[in-house]
């Protein structure tokens, strides 16, 4: 009788620390698995703004059209100026996209300020409010890329050159690794905080006088459940879709750069499953445990 129950102590005891081994395997945190990530664009870096370290990168050095991400780069260059905010911009022929034919929804001969240009230019993607910025700036539009380049040139983002003010060219090249750089950038600025982050927007206009709405690009902004500090989106046929985001997921600044997918939602789909990556990965409990240490 001894001999067996102490055969089932022993049994019982190699058990219970089984299951203690299971438990602590389960609540260490895994590092991140680059593998489990399975992303649609072509070219991503998901980076920690607080560490600065690259958590995931996808072909980030290759040089690509960039679309309207370069926006980004457009507002800077306007702020830097520090020219008058409340100055009213005239939309005229020579902002009429020429070079793809696209839409827009600003009147020739329209009159709005150079902040509301701006914010226009950032939120809804507006390419004639982007044109209209480069084109008042202090020596014209040509003044105006040749400091969005020197700018670049600052920030070291070595495999980036910009065309013109909106997107359009698909000469306004960048790579994934540079737009992190960009990104980190703009997001220093309050107003490009602002005006990327804002869902949506009533915007009326003195002369000619009318009224429209306008929304963010970003469904991931307008749907308000994520903790989004900047974003923009781009699209051109020769860049695909592409999306830039400074975003928390729990506590971690993060940016997200997404270019070249195919599918209008494919880069809120590659975010959701960064997050998911992050989330199942125990990689913010062990950032946590980090910083704290």
């Amino acid at each position: 009788m001894k001999r067996g129950k102490s055969t089932s102590m022993a049994l019982l005891a190699g058990l219970m620390y089984s299951l203690l081994a299971c438990a602590a395997a389960l609540a260490e945190p895994r590092a991140l698995d680059p593998h489990r990530l399975q992303l649609q664009s072509t070219k991503a870096v998901v980076f920690d703004a607080r560490t600065g370290q690259i958590l995931y990168a996808k072909n980030a050095e290759a040089t690509a059209p960039i679309a309207s991400i370069t926006k980004l780069m457009t507002a800077m260059v306007v702020l830097d100026a520090k020219l008058p905010m409340d100055e009213m911009l005239t939309i005229s022929k020579d902002d009429v996209d020429r070079l793809k034919g696209t839409y827009s929804r600003l009147q020739i001969g329209t009159r709005q300020s150079r902040k509301e240009m701006l914010r226009l230019a950032l939120m809804s993607s507006e390419n004639r409010a982007a044109s209209a910025l480069g084109r008042h700036y202090p020596g014209g539009r040509a003044a105006f890329i040749a400091q969005m380049n020197r700018k670049a040139a600052a920030l070291r983002m070595s495999h980036t050159h910009f065309d013109d003010t909106t997107g359009l060219s698909s000469r306004n090249l960048s790579s994934a690794g540079d737009l992190v750089k960009m990104t980190q950038a703009a997001s220093q600025y309050a107003l490009i905080r602002e005006f990327t982050t804002t869902p949506e927007r009533t915007v009326s206009f003195p002369q000619p006088r009318y009224s429209l709405g306008f929304v963010n690009t970003n469904r991931l902004v307008r749907a308000g459940s994520w903790d989004i500090e900047l974003s923009k989106t781009g699209y051109t046929n020769e860049a695909g879709r592409c999306l830039v985001m400074k975003t928390r997921v729990g506590d971690r600044p993060l940016v997200m750069v997404l270019l070249n997918s195919q599918g209008k939602l494919t880069p809120v789909g590659d975010a959701t499953r960064i997050k998911q990556w992050l989330e199942t990965s125990n990689y913010l409990v062990l950032a946590r445990r980090t910083t704290s240490a």
